[in-house]
């Protein structure tokens, strides 16, 4: 089993801050691998009739745990799972509770609402640079071909067929437990659709005719799709200016493999890594800082700016990703700091050792690798 040592790590901190956390995530993301690599804990599987029936009596649980570190695995399999996380926070919070589920009872208002202020929401993300070392195979060509999935990103030949089997699950256990969707082939398309153009401009009516939905509908899709991490809908950075994009959003796959799959790549051309490097690289951010929101920027010119992160009080950071440090182009962040002079500005390239600045005009650039971006992200968040 292998050990994920930052996921670790952030969940013991976060048992340090809340009694009660609920670990989110996307099927075989590892969630599971994960509960059980800590040490300590006693582990439940809420598959099992048998625990479900150890379960059914929450404070009788709780009263006679064996240990002071409970895991309580595919909690949603239970009746009332909102039931057990509230009162283990109220009446019982020496003992330390990590619950997993369907990413769509997360998604749930009943859920959220009734453990508001509880529990701290976690959510483990597809493989990242750290993953990649726990795992021995630090080899990010391999990962943005394979995708962050541990089963597939380890598989010694490209699962294909696990593609689509990851797909009839997450349509039959996770969107039908909770939003009941009917024309199963249009959801399916739109999904296909939306991992073939992943990381470009969305526009439902685009959608919505090879879809044979509505507009509306490719709209409710997409807020479903969202709701259950499978794609990152990205807003535009804006304050209304008359040259901004300020409504469209861009939506990115939750995983690289999954881009890949439904492009029809079996490997990887050298035009091909720019796009994937885009998507691990907001993976890690997302990994990184949880919670902060992800904006991009494009004008009506046509110049955009991969990511901006707005921080209360501070001005707007702009990141560039490329694969290679000389495929850079001043042009974008130039038109972007015109607009919005101050803030710090980032090319995050995997052929960077060191950091390096390099002037353009009246703007100063840093170029960095994954690795040292994360460090300079994490030691502002702490800042502020």
């Amino acid at each position: 089993m292998k050990t994920r040592h930052y996921w670790m790590e952030l969940i013991e901190k976060t048992w340090r801050e809340r009694s009660v956390i609920w670990l989110a995530g996307v099927r075989r993301v590892g969630k599971t691998c994960l509960c059980r690599s800590l040490s300590d804990v006693d582990y439940f599987d809420c598959e099992l009739p048998r625990v479900r029936r150890e379960l059914a009596d929450p404070e009788a649980f709780l009263r006679g745990s064996r240990g002071k570190r409970v895991v309580l695995d595919e909690i949603h399999r239970l009746a009332n799972p909102a039931e057990l996380l509230k009162i283990a926070a109220d009446h019982f919070p020496q003992i330390r509770v990590l619950a997993t589920g369907s990413s769509t009872l997360g998604a749930s208002a009943k859920f959220k609402d009734t453990l508001t202020g509880r529990k701290r929401d976690l959510r483990l993300t597809p493989m990242t640079v750290s993953d990649l070392d726990d795992f021995g195979r630090p080899d990010q060509r391999h990962r943005l071909l394979r995708g962050g999935l541990p089963p597939f990103f380890l598989a010694d030949e490209l699962p294909e067929k696990d593609f689509q089997e990851w797909m009839d699950a997450y349509w039959a256990k996770d969107i039908q437990e909770l939003f009941r969707l009917e024309r199963r082939s249009s959801f399916q398309k739109f999904f296909e659709l939306l991992m073939a153009q992943s990381g470009g401009i969305f526009e439902a009516t685009r959608f919505a005719t090879p879809c044979e939905v509505s507009r509306q509908t490719i709209t409710n899709y997409l807020a479903v799709l969202e709701a259950t991490f499978v794609v990152h809908v990205l807003r535009p950075f804006s304050t209304r200016r008359a040259t901004e994009i300020v409504a469209a959003p861009k939506v990115y796959g939750f995983d690289s493999g999954f881009v890949c799959y439904h492009r029809g790549w079996h490997s990887l051309r050298s035009d091909d890594l720019g796009p994937l490097w885009e998507h691990f690289v907001l993976n890690e951010i997302q990994a990184r800082l949880p919670g902060q929101p992800v904006l991009y920027w494009r004008d009506k010119s046509l110049h955009e700016v991969d990511f901006v992160l707005q921080r209360r009080g501070a001005a707007p950071l702009a990141i560039e990703c490329k694969w290679s440090a000389d495929g850079f182009d001043p042009t974008n962040l130039l038109a972007f700091r015109h607009q919005y002079p101050q803030g710090r500005n980032f090319v995050v390239c995997n052929d960077v050792e060191r950091i390096s600045r390099r002037q353009h005009r009246n703007i100063e650039v840093e170029f960095v690798n994954l690795p040292q971006l994360v460090d300079r992200l994490t030691e502002g968040a702490k800042r502020l």
